[in-house]
């Protein structure tokens, strides 16, 4: 009999919805992350774009060598491929299986890893192509001149902020009239 499905450790579920309005939908994962096992599960309200997913980093610092991490999506545990292999891979290393059930992705499978692996290397694939559509398209609007570029930063701002401060406005003003923050406008005047 092989050892490499029996599992000893605690299994652990993660969930996450993007906004707080989506109740039915974390309720939904919660719902399946019990079904494939798991005793204890850490969820969260809060957009992959956000830097700060606590429950997310509570349950990564919680799992131990031999547990068992599941998560119902990809996107559910990560913003992106490479953060997913990142992940995958700093678990693994941790002696944690991990499992994606809407893929029936197991890492402790030669298959599961072949198809993170596999992943990955398309997820590379995509942005190398993108890269290249993106120089192109900039290369292209060059030379019709139509690439704009970079929109200015506050710096590019400093001589108008320098002629508003000489011309007595005040800070409030030179920094709703200039569109810069709080913190470029003292910078700029302090230099």
């Amino acid at each position: 009999m092989s050892t490499e499905n029996t599992h000893s450790g605690a299994v652990i579920g993660y969930g996450r919805t993007s906004t707080a309005d989506q109740h039915a939908g974390l309720d939904d994962q919660i719902a399946e992350l019990k079904a494939a096992g798991c005793t204890r599960i850490f969820s969260e309200q809060v957009s992959s774009v956000d830097a700060a997913r606590p429950q997310l980093q509570a349950a990564l610092q919680f799992l131990r060598d031999g547990d068992e991490f599941v998560c119902t999506k990809p996107d559910r545990l990560a913003r992106s491929t490479t953060e997913l292999l990142r992940i995958v891979e700093e678990l693994t290393q941790r002696g944690v299986r991990v499992r994606l059930l809407s893929m029936n992705i197991d890492t402790n499978s030669a298959t599961g890893k072949l198809l993170l692996t596999l992943m990955g290397a398309v997820a590379s694939f995509e942005r190398e192509i993108m890269l290249e559509r993106q120089r192109a398209g900039i290369a292209k609007a060059k030379a019709e001149g139509k690439f704009k570029g970079r929109a200015p930063t506050a710096r590019a701002k400093a001589a108008e902020v320098h002629r508003l401060v000489a011309a007595g406005c005040k800070p409030a003003e030179i920094m709703k009239l200039t569109n810069i923050s709080r913190a470029s406008f003292y910078r700029i005047a302090k230099a």
